[in-house]
């Protein structure tokens, strides 16, 4: 097939271009509308499906390609953007709306672009669109962190960039595909690495996903790394040190998620453990674990965004983001404690939810590759997200806090809460309708004895750990270091080795500067004065020392008297015994150099 359709993705950034030009509940009405519209568009797409658009002479773009892997990120980027968009609907402010179509629509470009230039340009647009909905956030520290943002994402921009350079350069092929081994692979990975939050390239999601907008939150969770992840999927499956790259990452965020008090950044920080489960699945690279990854990414956009939106009715209610302030919202918001619970089960991979399928299979996969170490790793991380979660929950709405104040959060934010957590529920007990639009068939049984067996391990342990340890998990009003603070330090070391040290040596070196050159100008104003001059001057410190008290005070008296004189007669200076002396001085030097030259060969 290859029928020719609009991109979903120019439809969204088309649509964003007119929402400045519209105003009040048109404006509300305008923005789901055009996101409906391109989920629609999606929905009708199929593999072989194409686009292509000639920009210069001799290079088309496309704007277009379908397969089975881009179809089943395509259709998850366009729902969630779709309920991101409903549960914003009350955002007013028009360049916020416009951030947030360039956003989805960024998403859908880079998941259909079969280029890797086109690719690129949506990679980029994905940025600016970041950093829109971080800015919007107004505050001093959501500018800072968006600046952070903006650095080491033109660091893995470039990286990209390098990478699609050198690879186009040597197989020709503009294509977006397998990457051969070598320099462009390596740059790809690195670029990879800053979205899909590698550790040390991971710095920027804590740091910015909890200062955005309460809606601006929802959908930067749900594009960035999972972009990435179809990426990774697309040009580099099956590289075993990915895989543990991933294993770290899962067991890396939920550390750092279990320390948190600030709810967002609890949630950031799963982001980077889940991610972390798609990296290993990926990077195991068969057909379970590339199934089981791109499931997961589904799976996740679900109750990720789910759980952003709980948390961020929460914040938007009460004006609290910290766990140490909440409590006592179980009466308060029931709906939102529903939706809560449900991705919370979700993302814990608890029976009868969609987390539960997906996390089974890249478990499963690590298990077949043989790789034992990898899945005790995800296995361990499963009880980590676990004991997140029951923490999450209980401090937010059960724990006690008679002097809160809140009510239910309004109808859109409810509706897409619902719509999700549904889909949690729908996905996690029928996983076939996930199968059968993977990009490879499926031989799993996600409801084996085998996987309840581990769920009820993962459980068990989760719950004798927070029986014996349960006031480790009591939210702490305190900062927790972050690798982000390692930054800072290399960063003011880095500025102050350059203030003082280097600017130290710089005096240092001007100062030896201008030294040598007074003593060379001194000595030329009489070369062969200025040689016994200084051989006096090299021998008066010993002299003065072993001659008797007389002569050696003579001898310092006539050092003196010749210093005095120097550089004596200018006229016998400029004579031609003056030059014959300067000329045999070069010659000398000169009969030095070869000398020494020949008797080194």
């Amino acid at each position: 097939m290859t029928d020719v359709m609009i991109p979903p993705a120019l439809i969204l950034i088309a649509g964003a271009l007119l929402v400045p030009f519209l105003k009040g509940q048109i404006r509300k009405l305008y923005v789901p509308a055009v996101s409906l519209v391109a989920l629609g568009v999606t929905l009708l797409l199929a593999p072989g499906m194409q686009c292509n658009i000639t920009v210069l002479q001799g290079y088309t773009a496309s704007l277009l390609h379908v397969d089975a892997l881009s179809l089943v990120v395509g259709y998850i980027f366009a729902f969630a953007g779709l309920l991101a968009l409903i549960y914003a609907r009350d955002e007013e402010r028009a360049g916020h709306q416009v951030a947030s179509l360039i956003q989805i629509g960024s998403g859908l470009g880079i998941v259909f672009a079969g280029d890797f230039f086109t690719l690129f340009v949506f990679w980029e647009l994905l940025a600016v669109s970041s950093v829109m909905l971080i800015w919007y956030g107004a505050t001093p520290v959501s500018r800072d962190a968006g600046l952070r943002y903006i650095l080491l994402h033109i660091f893995g921009g470039g990286c990209l960039l390098g990478a699609i350079v050198i690879s186009v350069a040597a197989t020709g092929s503009f294509v977006v595909g397998p990457v051969e081994s070598g320099l462009s692979l390596l740059l790809l990975l690195v670029a990879i690495g800053v979205n899909a939050a590698f550790i040390a390239l991971h710095v920027w999601l804590p740091d910015s996903y909890p200062r955005s907008t309460v809606p601006g939150a929802v959908i930067l969770c749900i594009f960035t790394t999972k972009a990435a992840i179809y990426l990774l999927a697309r040009t580099s499956p099956g590289a075993e040190g990915v895989a543990y790259m991933g294993g770290l990452m899962v067991i890396y965020g939920v550390i750092f998620a279990l320390l948190q008090n600030d709810v967002r950044k609890l949630l950031s920080y799963h982001i980077v453990s889940q991610v972390g489960y798609m990296v290993a699945a990926i990077g195991i690279g068969t057909a379970l674990a590339v199934n089981g990854g791109i499931a997961h990414l589904f799976n996740h956009i679900l109750y990720k965004s789910l759980l952003f939106m709980c948390m961020g009715a929460v914040i938007a209610q009460t004006g609290r983001s910290n766990l140490s302030e909440l409590g006592g919202l179980a009466k308060k918001m029931p709906v939102t404690l529903v939706t809560c619970v449900i991705a919370a089960a979700a993302i814990s991979g608890i029976p009868g939810f969609n987390g539960f399928i997906s996390k089974g299979m890249i478990i499963s996969s690590a298990a077949e590759a043989h790789l034992g170490v990898l899945e005790i790793i995800l296995i361990a991380g499963s009880v980590g997200t676990l004991l997140s979660f029951a923490k999450l929950t209980y401090y937010a709405f059960f724990a006690k806090n008679d002097g809160i104040e809140a009510r239910e959060a309004p109808l859109p934010m409810l509706i897409a809460m619902v719509i999700a957590a549904t889909c949690c529920i729908i996905y996690g007990l029928y996983p076939a309708l996930l199968y059968a639009i993977l990009p490879y068939p499926v031989d799993y049984h996600a409801f084996g004895l085998s996987h309840f067996a581990e769920s009820a391990l993962v459980i068990g342990a989760a719950a004798a750990i927070l029986f014996l340890a349960r006031k480790l998990f009591v939210p702490k009003d305190k900062n927790v270091p972050e690798f982000m603070e390692l930054y800072r330090s290399c960063g003011n070391g880095f500025i102050w080795f350059c203030t003082v040290p280097l600017t130290r040596l710089a005096v240092w070196l001007t100062s030896a500067q201008d030294r040598v050159i007074r003593g060379l100008e001194w000595f030329a104003r009489n070369p062969a004065a200025s040689f016994p001059l200084l051989a006096m001057a090299g021998i008066a410190p010993i002299a003065c020392r072993v001659l008797p008290e007389e002569r050696a005070s003579a001898f310092e008296r006539d050092l003196e008297d010749k210093i005095q004189l120097y550089p004596g007669d200018p006229e016998l200076i400029r004579g031609s015994g003056y030059g014959l002396f300067l000329v045999s001085l070069l010659l000398l030097v000169y009969f030095l150099i070869v000398f020494f030259s020949a008797s080194a060969k």
